[in-house]
């Protein structure tokens, strides 16, 4: 399972965290200005905004889970199984295979406005990569620094849901995740005080009680709650170094190490990597399960003009400082 969140200090952050108990081998993957993108129903565009994000490649097209443009607009898409449902190729709208969505809003929409206005005319419709790789059935956040927006695509067509917590996981449909968090109107980050009874004389048994009763599990519904406290009461200072470090902490919270999330005999959910995105300037950041040093890569230092797509192996195996 997933979870995104975005974040605001002097620049906007858009990051997620991908659970899944293997990889396909996945590479940051900077997608130029004028490389040709191919559609299935759509043609090709060929001069576009420049994306950078986390891909799976594949014959020089890269399948992306996530990733932000030039222009400081944030996309990733999250499992959505069981509900999520395609539809079907229509005449007069615009079709757009669901592993083409990521690309089809990034290379050509400018900020969330421009998003809805795209999605007003899109059919988003279940044609297969390759017979290896059928339709994923997923839903997506899409966001920049003002607003931010959650898209389903099921039987009864498609959703879009304005998102004031800047938080997606995966099952339930958005409008139960946000609702379930009527459950947790009573946490706070501070200390606790007696409202069970004044009858009885309870008291704080130690310091560090604040958000009591935030749940732990690593149920996507209990990951937005957990996430969504934490990204709406986190605080760091305005630097890139502070807000980034914040970023991992918050994203940090619903960590899933190997052993505890069992999804077949003997195979085990782990976060694989978890990604912090400076939209505004462009940067890509990632740690990944092995590895907690920070990586990045610049958008802006590779030639946004070229029309060749420029993806990096992500860095694996953990890196260690020796102080002595």
């Amino acid at each position: 399972m997933c979870t995104a969140a975005t974040y605001k200090t002097t620049d906007f952050y858009f990051g997620r965290t991908l659970d899944y108990e293997f990889s396909y081998g996945d590479e940051v993957a900077v997608l130029p200005r004028n490389y040709a993108l191919t559609f299935r129903h759509m043609g090709v565009l060929k001069a576009h905004y420049a994306i950078i994000g986390m891909a799976y490649v594949v014959g020089d097209y890269p399948l992306y889970y996530d990733g932000i443009n030039e222009k400081g607009l944030g996309m990733a898409g999250l499992n959505f199984v069981g509900n999520a449902v395609y539809q079907k190729i229509e005449e007069g709208r615009e079709n757009i295979a669901q592993f083409e969505f990521i690309p089809w809003i990034l290379a050509q929409c400018a900020s969330v406005c421009e998003a809805r206005e795209k999605l007003e005319k899109m059919n988003l419709v279940g044609t297969q990569f390759s017979e290896q790789l059928p339709a994923a059935q997923l839903h997506w956040m899409i966001a920049d620094e003002k607003e931010c927006i959650v898209v389903e695509c099921m039987a009864d067509g498609l959703h879009i849901y304005d998102n004031p917590a800047g938080v997606l996981t995966n099952n339930p449909p958005f409008p139960q995740q946000m609702f379930l968090l009527n459950q947790y109107m009573h946490l706070s980050p501070k200390q606790p005080v007696n409202a069970f009874s004044k009858q009885l004389p309870l008291e704080q048994y130690s310091r560090g009680m604040g958000a009591l009763g935030l749940p732990g599990d690593l149920s996507s519904a209990s990951r937005f709650a957990r996430v969504a406290f934490t990204r709406l009461h986190a605080m760091s200072g305005e630097s890139e170094k502070e807000s980034i470090s914040q970023f991992f902490h918050i994203l940090g919270s619903v960590d899933q190490q190997r052993g505890c999330c069992e999804v077949a005999d003997g195979k085990y959910e782990i976060t694989l990597y978890t990604s912090c995105c400076n939209a505004t300037k462009g940067i890509y950041y990632y740690t990944t399960y092995e590895n907690h040093q920070i990586t990045a890569v610049d958008m802006h230092r590779e030639n946004l003009d070229g029309e060749t797509l420029v993806h990096y192996p992500i860095v694996t195996g953990e890196h260690i400082l020796w102080q002595n």
